[in-house]
């Protein structure tokens, strides 16, 4: 963000002043602190992206063609969904798809 639409989101959050600065700085991309997480939660999405990935590569390939599914032009969506065997997490990952330029 710009300066001034840092300042005018701190404000709007009611972060104070000291939060604007936050708000300019570029995004870490891929940075953990082991190959392998080591905290519970980032370790299952890893653990999901290890069974799964493969199948989910398949499925992006077989509907949308040979891309990816960019990482950047992205949105994610996480919520909490009753269950009566116990609560479940939804996690919807929404990037865009991007054909490869061969």
């Amino acid at each position: 963000m710009r300066e001034k639409e840092a300042a005018t989101a701190a404000a709007l959050l009611e972060l104070g002043d000291d939060a604007a600065p936050a708000f300019q700085l570029q995004p870490s991309r891929g940075t953990l602190d082991a190959a392998v997480p080591v905290d519970p939660t980032i370790y299952r999405l890893y653990e999901v992206v290890q069974v799964h990935g493969p199948t989910i590569k398949e499925l992006i390939h077989g509907q949308c063609g040979d891309g990816i599914m960019s990482a950047i032009n992205f949105r994610l969506d996480v919520r909490r969904v009753p269950d009566p065997a116990g609560d479940r997490v939804v996690i919807t990952l929404d990037g865009k798809y991007l054909p490869y330029q061969w």
